[in-house]
């Protein structure tokens, strides 16, 4: 039964926020076709938000791999250190530290100040994921593994979209929910940095364009372009990036247009999403957990400031691929980084609207670049860290809180060990 529960609803994005807002409905005592309608569309909305993130995910994909290649990643690290091989052996302890960290969560929730839910389903199975790493690779096993790893995901679940609240309330200016991401340390780092240095008079939002660019206000269509000369720089400098039956230009445009349509696709899914859970959680918060507020997943506020996701994006993969190519040379982690398309692109995108909100377009810029120093930072310590386990998943997905509690877990269970 937790198999089930663990496989088809928790690991489940679209059933899961399915069912939670069906309960909400049905606390509010909605008519049963509201319940229904209610139900289906915010199953629906998560369901398109995925298929617009696997299609980001997939145009960018290849230009990480490029990277992989240019940089000759591979050769310093140890074969078959991965979230499958990892997951065959500790699987189970994962889960049920999944399970019992989300009975502590929403008891924290219930009974504790910090009223957040965290509804990034995804993200449920990804920390405990790395907390039981962090255990194993301290020495702890059976009951201990288990349980230090559930308190620590209840504690990360809880905690983190609490103190993010403020800032995505500045950005959204809607008190009803707030961020459950990986991005939050990032997050954090630039809507401080963008306080103390930006100026919110001058917004990404409203940056003045020739009338013969106007096009460029609409983010699909950046997006677009900027995809487009990222793979031209890429296949040039990496041909084997690119098909011997295939054409660059073509592969271009084409990885391009999946981009920005990719954009429209998951910003549908969010307004969808939005329209549908945020009220029908209001039943849940009222009933069951009174003033708690839902922590969505990062591309909830993209929506918002849409310029600041692609100027951030830039941002960070400019400033960390050359940090990264320091950090290689110099051998300072005595691995080889990669350069981190995909965390650039979603927690420091979630990153450079905080900044934005925060202080404008230059608080937006330059948040974004202290963000992702530490992000190559958090990135080659973490690898290190896990050199034993899932060194090569953590230096194409970490970089972010993924990496930093893991490695605050892992410096924890490494005292709690010793006795």
């Amino acid at each position: 039964m937790m198999d089930f529960i663990t496989t088809n609803i928790l690991r489940n994005p679209p059933v899961l926020l399915g069912l939670i807002a069906m309960l909400g409905l049905i606390l509010q005592k909605k008519q049963f076709t509201e319940i229904v309608k209610g139900t289906l569309l915010a199953a629906f909305g998560m369901l398109i938000l995925n298929a617009g993130v696997g299609m980001l995910v997939n145009s960018i994909s290849p230009i990480n791999s490029a990277f992989q290649i240019l940089s000759g990643a591979g050769s310093g690290t140890a074969e078959g250190l991965n979230d499958v091989t990892f997951t065959g052996t500790y699987g189970g302890d994962v889960g049920l530290a999944m399970f019992i960290g989300l009975l502590l969560h929403l008891l924290i929730a219930r009974f504790t100040p910090v009223k957040t839910i965290f509804l990034t389903g995804h993200m449920l199975w990804w920390f405990p994921f790395i907390f039981v790493a962090a255990g194993v690779e301290a020495g702890l096993k059976g009951p201990a593994l288990i349980g230090i790893s559930a308190v620590f995901s209840a504690l990360y679940w809880s905690v983190m979209p609490w103190l993010l609240r403020k800032y995505v309330f500045a950005v959204t200016g809607d008190e009803s929910f707030t961020l459950g991401h990986p991005t939050g340390i990032l997050s954090l780092i630039s809507g401080f940095v963008a306080g103390k240095v930006g100026n919110k008079e001058k917004s990404t939002e409203s940056l003045a364009l020739p009338k013969g660019l106007s096009f460029f206000r609409e983010i699909s269509i950046t997006g677009a372009v900027v995809i487009f000369v990222m793979f031209i720089a890429v296949g040039l400098a990496v041909p084997s990036s690119v098909a011997k039956d295939q054409n660059l230009f073509m592969t271009a445009v084409n990885q391009g247009l999946n981009f920005g349509a990719g954009l429209i696709v998951m910003l549908q899914g969010v307004r969808m999403l939005i329209n549908q859970i945020v009220p029908a959680f209001k039943g849940i918060s009222d009933k069951l957990v009174p003033n708690a507020i839902p922590a969505f997943d990062c591309p909830i506020i993209f929506n918002y400031k849409p310029n600041a996701v692609l100027i951030g994006f830039v941002t960070a993969i400019i400033t960390s691929t050359i940090l990264v190519l320091i950090c290689n040379m110099t051998n300072v982690f005595h691995l080889m980084l990669i350069p981190l398309v995909i965390t650039s692109f979603f927690e420091c995108g979630a990153a450079a609207v905080i900044g934005e909100g925060q202080g404008g377009l230059r608080g937006c810029i330059v948040g974004t670049a202290v963000a992702s120093v530490v992000m190559v930072g958090l990135v080659g310590f973490s690898a290190v860290m896990y050199s034993g386990t899932i060194q090569n998943w953590m230096l194409i997905f970490g970089g972010n809180d993924l990496s930093l509690f893991g490695i605050i877990a892992n410096l924890i269970d490494k005292l709690l060990a010793v006795f």
